[in-house]
């Protein structure tokens, strides 16, 4: 009976690493989308591709570094991974430093979810060992903090408490604590970048109840109104045009009430 447990065993062991293989060779033989393989099942979509879409990379209201690191954070949002390693190389092409996809990737984890940030690195991994990318160029774990703007995080706190405090106290402690006071604050990734990796992902999945407050930010960080704009019409190309139109009406409400 031991004999058979431990043959029983080995079995197990020798089937999960096979499939832990396969999952591998699958994931390395996925086609990437070139012209050819658009051409044979949607020729109309490799017209658009090489049309409108080469376009909006050349419009000048965004930098191609600002593009890449929009078009980045739709993809982690949404675990598109397929696209990812073409838009990793070019973010990093466009000035986007491996730093700053590690910081975009740490940051996501908290607004698009661990798994998708987990997917993500899986993806990232592969493209930073292909370019010899090692982990001196990434950033420190814990490092010294950017400065805290202490009336406006307190003026936060203080909101963010006395609406929810009461319902969900374990969140209102760890939004302050570990997002606001701690993620927030991480140098690797500007202000401006991190608001604008933010705003693009909220966008990406449609959660427009949070627009608000992150656009606000993301202008307070530096983004114009015309910059704002534009990042919502890039991303109607990347996350479709009922998510772009579901923020229209919510970034129109926040350039209003805007001081000019």
């Amino acid at each position: 009976m031991k004999l058979l447990a431990i043959i029983a065993a080995l079995t197990l062991v020798s089937t999960s690493l096979a499939q832990s293989n396969q999952t591998v060779e699958r994931r390395k033989s996925k086609p990437m989308h070139t012209p050819d393989n658009i051409k044979v099942v949607a020729p109309a979509l490799e017209k658009y591709a090489d049309g409108p879409l080469t376009q909006l990379w050349k419009r000048q209201e965004l930098t191609p570094r600002d593009r890449s690191i929009i078009t980045f954070a739709a993809l982690v949002a949404r675990n598109q991974t397929i696209e990812m390693p073409h838009y990793i190389n070019v973010a990093l092409d466009n000035g986007v430093k491996p730093r700053e996809i590690s910081e975009i990737i740490t940051h996501l984890a908290f607004y698009s979810g661990w798994a998708n940030a987990m997917s993500a690195v899986a993806v990232t991994k592969e493209v930073f060992a292909e370019r010899k990318i090692g982990t001196n160029q990434l950033p420190a774990a814990s490092p010294v903090p950017l400065p805290l703007d202490k009336d406006a995080e307190e003026k936060r706190a203080v909101n963010v408490g006395q609406q929810f405090g009461s319902v969900a106290p374990g969140i209102v402690h760890y939004t302050t604590d570990v997002l606001f006071r701690d993620l927030w604050l991480r140098p690797d990734l500007a202000p401006r970048d991190r608001s604008l990796v933010t705003v693009s992902a909220l966008i990406a999945s449609g959660q427009v109840a949070q627009i608000p407050y992150h656009l606000n930010r993301a202008m307070d960080n530096g983004l114009t109104q015309q910059q704002a704009a534009e990042v919502i019409t890039h991303l109607a190309f990347y996350v479709g045009w009922p998510n772009a139109f579901s923020a229209l009406p919510v970034a129109k409400e926040v350039f209003e009430k805007r001081p000019r």
